[in-house]
């Protein structure tokens, strides 16, 4: 059973940043393609970014330019970096296997992302 533990989130006002972590508890993570997924309340999750097994990045037009994904494979970990950050990017932030795997593994806990002022 992967276990996924995402933190850095908290509250932030408009325009701020936040750098949220994902450590995925997976021998060989650096084979598998992640990606960031958040969902809002009331809303279905939706996909943030994603980063292959080697290192193509791909953004939601939402936050392209704003947001960055990254992995430090030795770490079995990936980063989003937010910026400019808006009151609509409030959401809880989860990682996992990206879109185009063939399955993914069990949510974690999540992290709460929330820009208000």
């Amino acid at each position: 059973q992967v276990q996924l533990v995402e933190s850095g989130g908290g509250l932030v006002q408009p325009g701020g940043s936040l750098s949220l972590s994902c450590t995925a508890s997976v021998s060989g993570f650096s084979v598998y393609h992640m990606a960031w997924y958040r969902q809002a309340p009331g809303k279905q999750r939706e996909l943030v970014a994603s980063i292959t097994n080697g290192g193509k990045t791909n953004y939601a037009d939402s936050v392209k330019g704003r947001f960055t994904i990254s992995r430090d494979n030795s770490k079995n970990t990936v980063f989003l970096q937010m910026s400019s950050l808006k009151p609509e990017d409030t959401a809880l932030y989860s990682c996992n296997r990206a879109p185009e795997s063939t399955s993914r593994w069990s949510w974690g806990q999540g992290t709460q992302v929330t820009v208000s002022s």
